[in-house]
């Protein structure tokens, strides 16, 4: 197992079909829709060359423009910041541009099969991530309490952690029927996956992720509960997580989206940017050598929005901060939620009651991240004891800790090249420790943590550049790093996934479209980001009176069949 604490079930069976991250929400295989040679639908040649405004330049409203230039449509995307969004790749001022660091996301599951796709598409390779105790990572140390212990597997640890290992196995089992949805999801056996999620999803709808532990006897053991928030499975600890939704975190474990990581080589932002560029094969009503960028003035998106109202005829009304003002038949909004509610002047026409409503319950998590680039991975040098024999250790490892660092991560590209530590890498109450701090207050502070770890390693003579930092709820256009409901919060994000599909709305309250991380069941993935892109598409094209191929039927064609369980609302 790749996980520090392991998934409930070990795969043995090589044959078995691969998971996706479809989730149990809407089993829908969106990794077969966009394989299918039939194409994702098309629009009445009446509305060839229609404008359609893309709100948020991140990768799902990257994604939705591209698929819908491809119909022969005219996406006008909008971006206050940088192309990317969340998908940040920045590099060290003075430093090879080799040397990157990735500030948002960083790490992609291989059942993110719809991204998957994308990241094909544009040529893009990938490589195994270095988690705590995965196959890619020589050696993981765990320092809690002041106590350090060496691992390059998980038998190399203490029986305690193999005990909470044992623990989370049977509370996923007997609490989440884990084996029967995991297997089920690998079958694509729709049926069975909503009899089983529905159940769940009433049961547990108002149980945190720390209290479905509690109600486990196998977790009864405060000292177990204790060392599983610090150190977890997959990547790390999720005691950041216990307030949250116990259904956030099956979703994650259903679909393997915490295992097999790999990242993407030379940066995840060259992925939108690279579908900005790409000029597509196939493509309606454009001729060929289009590409997003060549459908903008100067190569560039339009800047940030700063008001939405609805005008006459059901159309969205954009307005820029360059002051200008442009109407569309339809709009996809991509950017965070919140922003709806504070940087963006809005109509409370643009959505039902209820939706507002959801998107006022958004919850955030916070997320902090500083890099450092070093001369090489020295890391990777043999330790010797006090009397200078060698002890066949690394000198330094992937490390998780309760100290204010919590996940560090070495990051290199060979032997004899600089590399790049992600020093500190946290969420929620531990990102709000360093929000103060400036980035060089910040390395101090971690620089002191790792030295009581490790204090025959002097890291400070390695680096070689000026650290960058990241917390993203200090990001004025994102407020935080991703969503993840609150116990009672599954109608909220109902209502904002199923927003695509409009035929029940009244009349004057359809043409605009949500999408993006938080408007899926899987935010803080990528994959959840793609899906809803399509979502979006999809309403879009059938917003305009397009359809899909009866071969290749999309999102909403088969809404009926595989909505997302609805729960009373009395």
């Amino acid at each position: 197992m790749t996980s520090t604490v392991p998934n409930a079930v070990e795969h043995t069976d090589e044959q078995q079909p691969p998971i996706t991250m479809f989730g149990p929400d809407f089993p829908y295989a969106y990794d077969d829709f966009l394989a299918h040679p039939a194409g994702l639908g098309q629009v009445p040649a009446t509305e060839h060359g229609t404008e359609v405004a893309i709100i948020g330049g991140g990768l799902s409203g990257i994604v939705a423009a591209y698929e819908l230039m491809k119909m022969g449509l005219k996406p006008v995307v909008y971006e206050a910041d940088q192309i990317g969004g969340r998908l940040r790749t920045v590099g060290f001022e003075g430093c090879d541009d080799s040397l990157t660091a990735e500030m948002g996301a960083m790490r992609f599951p291989p059942s993110s099969t719809a991204l998957q796709h994308y990241i094909d598409l544009v040529g893009l390779e990938t490589r195994p991530f270095p988690n705590p105790l995965a196959e890619a990572t020589p050696s993981t140390v765990v320092d809690l309490k002041g106590e350090s212990h060496y691992a390059e597997t998980i038998d190399d640890l203490p029986q305690v952690y193999r005990d909470v290992a044992d623990a989370w196995n049977k509370c996923l089992e007997e609490g989440a029927d884990f084996s029967d949805m995991n297997r089920a999801m690998r079958e694509r056996d729709v049926p069975r996956i909503r009899e089983i999620w529905a159940k769940l999803v009433e049961k547990l709808d108002n149980q945190t992720f720390y209290g479905f532990l509690c109600d486990s006897e196998a977790f009864k053991s405060f000292r177990h509960r204790e060392i599983f928030g610090q150190v977890g499975f997959g990547t790390g600890g999720w005691d950041t997580d216990f307030p949250n939704s116990i259904l956030e975190i099956l979703r994650v474990v259903y679909t393997e989206a915490d295992d097999h990581h790999r990242g993407i080589v030379g940066g995840s932002q060259q992925l939108p940017l690279r579908l900005w560029e790409r000029e597509p094969e196939k493509i309606v009503h454009w001729p060929y050598g289009t590409s997003l960028k060549s459908l903008h003035v100067d190569g560039e998106p339009r800047p940030a929005v700063t008001r939405l109202h609805r005008t006459a005829g059901n159309r969205i009304t954009v307005t820029d901060a360059h002051g200008d003002i442009r109407t569309y038949k339809a709009a996809i909004f991509t950017a965070q939620s919140w922003m709806l509610l504070s940087k963006i002047a809005c109509d409370d026409s643009l959505f039902p009651i209820d939706h507002w409503t959801a998107i006022e319950r958004t919850h955030y998590m916070e997320s902090s991240k500083l890099f450092v680039p070093v001369d090489r991975p020295f890391w990777l040098d043999k330790a010797v004891d006090d009397e200078g024999n060698p002890t066949g250790r690394d000198v330094m490892s992937m490390t998780l800790t309760d100290r204010m660092t919590r996940g560090t991560y070495l990051l290199d590209d060979g032997p004899d090249k600089p590399a790049v530590i992600c020093l500190s890498y946290t969420w929620c109450d531990d990102s709000l420790k360093w929000l103060p701090l400036s980035a060089n207050e910040r390395m101090e502070v971690m620089l002191k943590s790792l030295g009581e770890i490790y204090p025959k390693v002097d890291i400070r003579k390695h680096i070689i550049g000026n650290p960058v930092t990241v917390s993203w709820e200090n990001e004025p256009y994102f407020m935080g790093a991703f969503k993840a409901n609150l116990p009672g919060h599954y109608r909220y994000q109902r209502r904002l996934f199923t927003h695509f599909v409009q035929d029940r709305l009244p009349e004057d309250k359809r043409g605009i479209f949500l999408a993006g991380d938080d408007i899926s069941w899987t935010a803080g993935w990528a994959e959840g980001a793609v899906q809803t892109a399509l979502n979006a598409v999809w309403g879009v094209m059938h917003h305009f009176g397009g359809a899909t191929d009866a071969a290749n039927p999309g999102p909403g064609d088969v809404y009926d069949e595989i909505a997302p369980v609805e729960l009373p609302e009395d």
